[in-house]
């Protein structure tokens, strides 16, 4: 173990067999030390970045069904919704108001809706000069099956529109298995990882995310985290990672037990060691509460994330944190970090 923490200490990249080894022998304290060391080297001006950004959920209608969700409703569910144009603007406004830059904008996968929906849905909110932030893989996939056109297409014709980035949501697990039992309506892990080099090869800047913490192993995480990396290598862009933990609450998977703070710890850690060319890691305070995430901030985290001024997926779960950029920023200082408010590419806001 010593030889593999010298290794890490020194910048050098982690195998799979590594990462394994870590996961399974190292203790908590090792693996905060070693991944706030990563931390420094790569942001050795202990500031730490936030968002201000509102979380748009277009419809909760949704013919995917995946296990792990509490949000959706099926098309023929009479309390389903689709937002309109109006609804949409009031919602960008209210968070321009609050100092906020840009909107994360997901949905269902709505059996119904044609390409041009969306496309004059953008243009709507573009005009308002808010960044958009939207979409995801399963839904750029979801959206090329509908219309027929391929997904590189599609991604064109949203850019086009106003698409300015493009959230990791949908990753889940990367492997297949997984997606087999808790999303078998959902892209695969090879069409998730495609829309991906697709975007960034268009120029457009994306993030990944990770649930873990339900039916997956170790294995199939480092697949994930694997497969993350040497899409970095060939692309480089990826701006963040932000790995969470599923809340099982209200799911189809109601019976699995809940990540615990400390395993959410030690996973943060691991993928800061492993992920050498993500510059960013983002703590999760929506489903960890603010206590956790200050702590993940000495775990490799050096971002905070969004207020989401409006979240609905995880509330539907059960898990309903909010914090106030005031709230962000003490909590940010109260562990020894400069706060600063940043924009989608992890420039300074100001």
């Amino acid at each position: 173990m010593q030889a593999l923490i010298g290794l890490i200490l020194a910048g050098a990249r982690l195998s799979g067999e590594d990462f394994l080894r870590l996961a399974a022998e190292a203790d908590l304290h090792q693996l905060g030390f070693l991944a706030d060391a990563v931390r420094k080297r790569l942001h050795p001006e202990r500031v730490v970045t936030y968002v201000i950004d509102r979380n748009i959920n277009y419809t909760d209608i949704c013919v995917s069904a995946c296990k792990f969700c509490a949000f959706f409703k099926a098309p023929d569910d009479p309390q389903g919704s689709v937002l309109s144009k109006e609804e949409l603007l009031t919602k960008i406004r209210e968070t321009q108001e609050l100092g906020g830059t840009q909107i994360l904008l997901q949905g269902g996968l709505h059996p119904e809706l044609p390409l041009a929906f969306y496309e004059d849905m953008l243009r709507c909110m573009k005009a308002t000069g808010i960044h958009i932030h939207g979409f995801s893989p399963p839904e750029i996939c979801h959206f090329s099956q509908l219309s027929g056109l391929p997904t590189r297409t599609v991604l064109e014709r949203l850019m086009a529109a106003g698409l300015d980035s493009m959230p990791g949501g949908g990753a889940e697990i990367l492997s297949d298995r997984v997606r087999r039992q808790i999303a078998p309506r959902k892209c695969s892990a090879d069409e998730w990882l495609a829309v991906m080099e697709e975007a960034h090869h268009l120029g457009m800047r994306t993030t990944a995310t990770m649930m873990f913490g339900h039916i997956e192993t170790w294995e199939e995480r480092l697949e994930h985290l694997e497969r993350l990396r040497s899409l970095q290598d060939r692309t480089g862009g990826f701006t963040a990672f932000i790995p969470w933990p599923f809340q099982p609450d209200n799911t189809a998977l109601a019976d699995v037990e809940k990540t615990s703070g400390l395993a959410y710890l030690r996973m943060l850690a691991l993928c800061r060691i492993y992920l050498d060319n993500f510059a960013n890691i983002q703590a999760s305070w929506v489903t960890q509460g603010p206590k956790i995430a200050q702590v993940s901030l000495f775990f490799g985290a050096n971002d905070f994330g969004s207020t989401m001024i409006e979240e609905n997926v995880v509330a539907a779960a059960g898990v309903s944190f909010r914090l106030s950029e005031q709230e962000i920023r003490r909590l940010i200082s109260d562990a020894g970090f400069t706060p600063q408010q940043r924009l989608m590419d992890y420039r300074p806001a100001h």
